[in-house]
């Protein structure tokens, strides 16, 4: 009695342990080549490393320009404040391309990464532009419109809200860069440093017109993408057999 139970025992430790290495096989090693096969493993790599600086460095720079407006208000506007934000916010896009480089070069692509990248970007430009254009804009000679800010503002709501839909829908999104995309965020760079350094105000329309017109058409364009994405047929939608 106790052999068979032994043997039993033992020809169900044989038998379950398989299974759990077949269930962890199908369910777990595909996932993992697939992430394996575009990023590296998750970890704190150089370009992470930059990118957090870059996520750091916002504050100072948020910081560095309300105390100008609230010196500029009083009367008695501190310069060095100004530069020193304007020094920021050029080392801190630059730096964008840096981790960027670093990520490619040192084959480090992280799914961290991924998501803390945009989230400097956005938080840099979009602090810049809000700082720039309220009420007490006219700090600044020339100073941005508050018409062009709710325009990039409401782009970003829109994609990141469509991203969101997406990826409820599908499953998943895909992110297609567009050069009016690119185009539209070297432009805010240009006209914030622009600002900042109160550059002379000769040919600014003409650079705030063009901000604007590629902000718009990337917008257009990633909302034909999402709605391309939305109208594919995917396999949950697929009729089962009867």
């Amino acid at each position: 009695m106790l052999a068979h139970d032994s043997a039993v025992s033992s020809g169900f430790a044989v038998v379950r342990r398989p299974c759990k290495k077949g269930w962890l096989a199908v369910c777990l090693l595909p996932c993992m080549e697939a992430v394996t096969s575009h990023w590296s493993p998750t970890r704190l790599t150089l370009a992470n490393r930059i990118t957090i600086a870059r996520i750091m460095m916002i504050p100072v720079f948020i910081l560095l320009t309300i105390y100008y407006i609230a010196s500029a208000n009083d009367g008695i506007p501190d310069e060095w404040l100004r530069w020193a934000a304007l020094v920021v916010f050029v080392a801190t896009s630059l730096a964008d391309a840096l981790d960027g480089y670093f990520a490619r070069s040192r084959n480090e692509r992280t799914r961290l990464g991924t998501l803390l990248d945009p989230i400097a970007d956005k938080s840099l430009l979009l602090s810049a532009l809000i700082l720039l254009t309220g009420p007490w804009s006219h700090t600044f000679q020339p100073h941005l419109p508050i018409w062009y800010v709710l325009l990039v503002v409401s782009r970003d709501v829109l994609l990141i809200s469509g991203s969101v839909l997406i990826h409820i829908h599908c499953g998943h999104t895909e992110v297609r860069p567009r050069v009016s995309g690119k185009l539209a965020t070297f432009f805010q760079m240009g006209l914030i440093v622009w600002v900042l350094g109160s550059a002379p105000t000769l040919g600014f329309t003409w650079v705030l017109g063009l901000a604007a017109g590629c902000t718009l058409l990337s917008a257009v364009q990633y909302v034909i993408d999402g709605v391309r994405q939305l109208e594919k047929p995917h396999a949950h939608d697929k009729p089962h057999p009867v």
